[in-house]
């Protein structure tokens, strides 16, 4: 192995989505243990400015340029990688849209509301992204001795929840983020069940303060990124899980 790709124990890791919010805490609290973090974002100029602002605090953080719903920029993402390591220890699907808003008070569209084409883009993005993503990068995670990928979800995705009138997200009537994380649920399940040499995991942060709801969520973002920061570092470890910081999450 070369300058450039590291030592051989030194653990790789690639966050989507992650110039802000939970993937910017994810990338810089896995720099912090000493990882080499692939800090991978669409918008250039602001994943290249996160990724100086973690550089500049020792982390070892690279930004890769990476839109998850082309094909030519996962590839090219892939390629980036490939040129500083031979394996990619952990892959963090974060990257995550809610769905079209309308109106002066940016309000969710109503189910009566909402046509097909309001659905495409959020699961272009929070379904075939993950999909795309982990694909292309699958020989490289083989290439690991404990490869693993988390899946950043929601408890808004589990049907246990949804259902549960004492929980706050059975009165949410929304047919795009909700029904997104759902289909992640089990596309992680499946990827568990036919790939076993990879672990797949499932990890809900909670309500937390992101630009997602405009800062309104009741945990901070470190307590957001506790159960992805779990499954990333505990090797050996579980498969087929899917958590909060407190536990798990009921399907």
């Amino acid at each position: 192995m070369n300058e450039a790709q590291g030592t051989p124990d030194t653990t790789t890791a690639l966050v989507t989505g992650a110039n802000k919010g939970l993937g910017y805490e994810t990338a810089r609290r896995l720099g912090a243990l000493g990882w080499r973090v692939f800090l991978g974002a669409r918008d250039e100029e602001r994943g290249q400015e996160a990724a100086e602002r973690l550089t500049a605090g020792g982390a070892d953080v690279r930004f890769v340029p990476l839109d998850v719903t082309s094909d030519d920029s996962v590839a090219a993402a892939v390629r980036a990688v490939r040129d500083s390591t031979d394996r990619l220890d952990v892959l963090v699907n974060n990257a995550g849209i809610t769905g079209e808003k309308v109106g002066p008070m940016d309000r969710l569209i109503k189910p009566e509301e909402t046509l097909p084409q309001h659905l495409i883009p959020v699961f272009r993005v929070n379904v075939f992204g993950p999909v795309r993503v982990t694909q292309a990068f699958l020989p490289l995670l083989r290439a690991a001795d404990d490869p693993r990928v988390v899946m950043v979800s929601s408890g808004a995705g589990s049907l246990t929840v949804a259902t549960d009138p004492k929980r706050p997200e059975s009165a949410v009537a929304h047919l795009m983020y909700p029904v997104s994380k759902a289909a992640l649920n089990m596309l992680t399940v499946q990827y568990a069940n036919g790939i076993p040499d990879v672990r797949f995991n499932l990890a809900d942060p909670g309500f937390t303060a992101t630009d997602l709801n405009h800062h309104q969520g009741t945990q901070t973002v470190t307590e957001g990124t506790d159960a992805i920061v779990e499954f990333a570092t505990t090797s050996p470890g579980p498969t087929r899980q899917y958590r909060d910081r407190n536990g798990d999450v009921p399907w």
